[in-house]
């Protein structure tokens, strides 16, 4: 996947942010760390969408991701960063992220994290139930 049109079928949720200059390293691209707020940040927008949130009693927790950095950003620039579920689970899914240049127009970096929802009050892993399951299925 590298041009817009791929990205955009692939990421059902997409938000925009500009590259900040306080994001760029000693070797003048934006440091390795920053892609993994960018992907915090569209998993959000993601967890507004289902209200996720705002279930009462459950949290939802990033127990593993990763990322593979594919071309380095440099400020200026302004990001799409995209997501969607790839599988679900019983306690959770898995998410694929995306980081599309509008500067390079092409993806830079594209990433995966798994969430586990638990229960608030006692920490056990909490069954993703049918409702959510349905609102997974109709974002992508």
């Amino acid at each position: 996947m590298r041009t817009r049109s791929e990205f955009d079928r692939t990421f059902t949720t997409q938000i925009q942010l500009p590259v900040q200059w306080g994001e760029m390293d000693a070797f003048g691209h934006v440091n390795n760390t920053q892609y993994f707020k960018y992907f915090e940040s569209v998993r959000l927008a993601y967890f507004n969408r289902l209200d996720l949130m705002g279930i009462e009693g459950v949290a939802p927790i990033l127990a593993e991701t990763q990322c593979r950095f594919r071309r380095p950003l440099f400020y200026p620039d302004q990001l799409v960063v995209g997501t969607a579920v790839t599988e679900v689970h019983e306690h959770g899914f898995l998410m694929q992220y995306g980081v599309f240049s509008e500067q390079q127009q092409t993806v830079v970096s594209v990433g995966s994290g798994r969430i586990v929802l638990l229960d608030a009050k006692t920490g056990a892993k909490h069954a993703v139930d049918q409702a959510l399951k349905d609102q997974i299925t109709s974002l992508g």
